[in-house]
């Protein structure tokens, strides 16, 4: 790997925002591509910040930081990628379950998925099952994220997921379930396809989902 590929991981993972896109655009100069950019420095930085959080490593305002930096240097790379045709992994529906008004994690989580290039769509909290399969029609997703902080409205995902089921959308998309009160053992018991304890492990289990899908 290139120097300058190192250190644009670097500045990520230490999250230098004010001096990423300069270094981004700098590497671009020196004939470097979107795609070597993205690929072989940006993506492994946030899958680094991703296991410094799951080894306790990094705490929430660390992973914020890298996540915003990642932002600043997509706002560099996104017109090239578009232009090279990229494929983006897929897209994601996202929100915290009916009954929930908490979205630190869910936040965090789809900050993550940006940055390892997924799209993400957004619904915000209190989201109904009605909302969850409307979204994943409209955007036409490959995956369905819920999350949940309450340990009474974690119930809400088993509804989900049988409104997913009843209506065929659940055909078409894979289901990861998260929040301070949801397991493993729990997201096997509503029919989830993955579980992710945090928000870097949650960018490993939706590339597992969706590259099994494609095989």
């Amino acid at each position: 790997m290139s120097d300058l590929l190192l250190q644009l991981e670097d500045c990520l993972i230490e999250g230098r925002g004010a001096v990423i896109r300069e270094m981004v655009t700098g590497a671009l100069d020196e004939g470097l591509t979107a795609v070597e950019v993205l690929e072989k420095a940006l993506m492994p930085g946030m899958d680094e910040v991703g296991r410094r959080m799951g080894e306790g490593e990094y705490f929430i305002p660390d992973v914020l930081i890298a996540a915003r930096t990642m932002a600043m240097a997509l706002e560099v790379l996104r017109p090239l990628l578009a232009e090279g045709g990229t494929v983006q992994p897929g897209t994601v529906v996202r929100g915290t379950v009916k009954g929930d008004l908490h979205d630190i994690g869910k936040n965090l989580v789809g900050m993550m998925l940006q940055g390892a290039n997924f799209t993400v769509v957004d619904l915000g909290t209190d989201i109904s099952a009605e909302q969850f399969v409307a979204a994943a029609r409209e955007h036409d997703a490959n995956l369905v994220g819920m999350s949940a902080l309450l340990t009474t409205t974690m119930v809400e995902m088993k509804g989900i997921v049988e409104a997913l089921l009843e209506t065929g959308v659940r055909d078409q998309v894979k289901v990861m379930v998260g929040g301070a009160p949801v397991t493993q053992l729990y997201a096997d018991e509503v029919g989830a396809d993955g579980y992710a304890p945090d928000a870097g492990s949650a960018v490993v289990v939706a590339r597992r989902l969706l590259a099994a899908r494609d095989q």
